[in-house]
C-alpha cells in the first residue's frame, strides 16, 4: 500500500472521527443550553402566575368576608356623598353644543375590623352608582355659558343609570390592599399553601423537580420558607410578591431547584445514551478498520521483505550449483575425481540449504493449519542439546566459534519430539552465530526449577532493543543489523521455535541488550 495513500486515508478516517464527535458534543451543549432556557421561562412563567395567584386569592378572601357581613347584617348606607363631572363640547363646524354630564354616587358601609383584624377598629367599603346625562344644544337659539345653568330645553337629551362596577371594584383592591399591608406575611400565606400553589404550577409546566422556595422581607428570609431553602441570589428565580397600590413590594419570592442539572440532564439521557452507544460503535469500527490498515501495511511490508530474503537466499545457492555445474563441464575439472567430488559436495550442501529454508516455510505453513504431527517421547535434554550443537558444529568452526557447557539441572527427562525440539535449539544457535558480528561465544546453562527445566543460550551478539524483544518471535519480523549484511534469513526460525515449545507446553522467552548479547530462556516441564 502506497504510503502517502495510507497517510491520507488515516488522516481522513481521524478528521471524519474527529468532527462526528464535536458534532455530538455541539448537539449535546446546544440541547442542554435550549433546555435551560426553556426551564428558566417556564418557571418565570411559574413564579408570575403564582403572585397573581397569591393577590387574587388575598383579594378574594377579603370579598368573600364583606359579602357574608352584608348578607348577614343587611346594614343601610349610612351617608351618601355625590360626585359630578360636567364636560362641554362646542363643534363650530356643526354649530352644536354638547353637554355630557356624569353623577357618581357613593354608599358607605361601615364593617366592623373585627372581621379582618384586631388592628382595625372599623373599617369602610363603598358602593358606588352612576347617572349619566348627555345633552345637546343648538348654538343658533343662542347658547353660551350662561345659559347652560339656566333651564333651557336641549335638542337631544340621553339618560343613562346604572352600577359603576369598574370604579367600585378599583375602590374595593385599593381598601383590601392598605388593610392588608398591615398584616404580616405569614398572616397572609402559609407554607404549605404556597407550596402547594408552586408545586401544582410547576407540574402544569413539565417542572417535576425538586424544588426549595422562600419569600424574602426586604432580603431578610421570613417564616414562609421550605426546609432546605438556603438564599442564594444567582442561582435563584425570584418575583416581587403583594404589591401595594403604588406598586411597590417589600417582598420577594425565591424559588431554587437543587437537582437542576440532574434535572436538565435526565430530559437528554435518552437521546444523549443512544448517541454515546453509536459514537462508540463508530470509535470501534474506526479503531478496527485503522488496525487492519495498519496490520494490512505491515503484512504488505513483511510480505516485500520475506520475498526480498527469499530471492537472496535461494539465489546465491542457485549461483553456487551453475557455478559447480560449469565447472564440472570443464575437460580439465572432469577428469580430477577430487574437484568433481567437491564440487559435487558443494551442489549438495547447497541444496540442503535450499530444501532447509523450504521445509521453514513449510513447517510453519502446517503449524499454523495444525497438520504438523508431533509425536512425543520421554527425551534427555542434555541428549537433545548435545545433537543440536553437532548440527551447528561445521558452522560454528568456520567462525572459530565456541560453545560451553553449564549443564547443572539433575532431571532432564522430558516428553518431547526429538526431530522438533533439536530443531528448535538449532534455530537459536544458528542466530546466536549469525548475528555475532565478532567470534562467537556461546554458552548453554540447565537447571531445575521445581517440575520445570530451564535451558539458557546465551550468545555475545549484537542484542537487541526493547522493542524487537517484544516481536521477535512473530512470524517473518527481522531486526536491522546496521552496517551488518551478511546475515541471511526471512523471520522463520524464532516463530518456528516459539510455535513447538508451546505445543510442548513450555515457554520461550528473551532477555537482551543492544550490543551486549542476547539469551533465550526455554522452559519445559519435566516427566514426574
Amino acid at each position: 500500500m502506497n504510503k502517502l495513500f495510507f497517510r491520507i486515508l488515516v488522516l481522513l478516517m481521524s478528521l471524519s472521527l474527529i468532527g462526528i464527535i464535536l458534532v455530538q458534543v455541539y448537539w449535546f451543549n446546544s440541547s442542554f443550553k435550549n433546555n435551560d432556557e426553556q426551564f428558566k421561562y417556564h418557571v418565570t412563567q411559574v413564579i408570575g402566575n403564582v403572585a397573581d395567584k397569591l393577590e387574587k386569592q388575598e383579594e378574594y378572601g377579603f370579598y368573600e368576608k364583606i359579602n357574608r357581613i352584608k348578607d348577614s347584617t343587611g346594614k343601610i348606607p349610612q351617608k351618601e356623598d355625590l360626585l359630578e363631572i360636567l364636560f362641554v363640547q362646542r363643534n363650530t363646524k356643526t354649530n352644536k353644543t354638547i353637554v355630557y354630564k356624569n353623577s357618581i354616587t357613593s354608599e358607605n358601609y361601615d364593617i366592623s375590623g373585627s372581621l379582618f383584624d384586631k388592628k382595625f377598629n372599623s373599617d369602610r367599603f363603598k358602593s358606588f352608582s352612576s347617572k349619566r346625562l348627555t345633552e345637546v344644544y343648538d348654538n343658533n337659539n343662542g347658547i353660551d355659558n350662561n345659559t347652560l345653568n339656566q333651564s333651557v330645553i336641549p335638542d337631544l337629551k340621553v339618560e343613562k343609570s346604572g352600577n359603576l362596577d369598574i370604579l367600585g371594584k378599583v375602590q374595593m383592591e385599593i381598601s383590601i390592599k392598605d388593610a392588608a399591608a398591615a398584616l404580616s406575611i405569614d398572616e397572609r400565606i402559609s407554607k404549605e399553601k404556597l407550596q402547594g400553589i408552586l408545586k401544582k404550577e410547576l407540574a402544569e409546566y413539565g417542572v417535576k423537580t425538586k424544588f426549595e422556595f422562600g419569600i424574602l422581607n426586604n432580603g431578610f428570609a421570613t417564616k414562609i420558607k421550605s426546609e432546605g431553602f438556603h438564599y442564594d441570589k444567582d442561582a435563584s428565580y425570584h418575583i416581587p410578591v403583594y404589591t401595594d397600590n403604588e406598586g411597590n413590594s417589600k417582598y420577594e419570592l425565591y424559588i431554587t431547584f437543587p437537582h437542576k442539572k440532574k434535572f436538565l440532564l435526565s430530559e437528554l439521557l435518552s437521546i444523549t445514551i443512544l448517541s454515546i452507544i453509536f459514537t462508540l460503535i463508530i470509535i470501534v469500527a474506526y479503531t478496527s478498520a485503522l488496525n487492519q490498515l495498519i496490520r494490512q501495511k505491515h503484512i504488505s511490508e513483511i510480505k516485500t521483505d520475506f520475498i526480498n530474503n527469499m530471492t537472496h537466499e535461494f539465489k546465491t545457492p542457485i549461483a553456487t550449483i551453475n557455478l559447480a555445474l560449469d565447472a564440472i563441464k570443464n575437460p580439465k575439472i572432469i577428469e580430477d575425481k577430487e574437484k568433481v567430488f567437491r564440487y559435487l559436495q558443494m551442489i549438495r550442501d547447497e541444496n540442503k540449504r535450499m530444501h532447509a529454508q523450504v521445509e521453514n516455510v513449510l513447517r510453519i505453513s502446517k503449524l499454523e493449519k495444525r497438520e504438523l504431527d508431533i509425536s512425543k517421547e520421554p527425551t534427555a535434554i542434555h541428549d537433545i542439546i548435545d545433537d543440536a550443537i553437532e548440527h551447528v558444529n561445521l558452522i560454528l568452526e568456520d567462525r572459530q566459534g565456541t560453545v560451553v557447557k553449564h549443564l547443572n539441572a539433575a532431571r532432564t527427562t522430558c516428553l518431547i519430539n526429538e526431530v522438533h525440539f533439536t530443531n528448535v535449539l538449532v534455530n537459536i544457535l544458528e542466530n546466536a552465530i549469525k548475528y555475532s558480528p565478532d567470534v562467537p561465544e556461546i554458552e548453554i546453562f540447565t537447571e531445575n526449577i521445581k517440575d520445570m527445566i530451564l535451558i539458557k543460550v546465551k550468545d555475545n551478539g549484537l542484542g537487541m532493543s526493547k522493542i524487537a524483544q517484544k516481536r521477535v518471535f512473530e512470524k517473518f519480523y527481522r531486526e536491522h543489523t546496521g552496517d551488518l549484511h551478511n546475515v541471511k534469513g526471512h523471520g522463520l526460525g524464532l516463530a518456528y521455535v516459539k510455535r513447538i515449545v508451546e505445543d510442548h507446553n513450555g515457554q520461550v522467552y528473551v532477555e537482551s541488550e543492544k550490543g551486549k548479547g542476547s539469551t533465550f530462556i526455554i522452559k519445559i516441564p519435566l516427566i514426574n
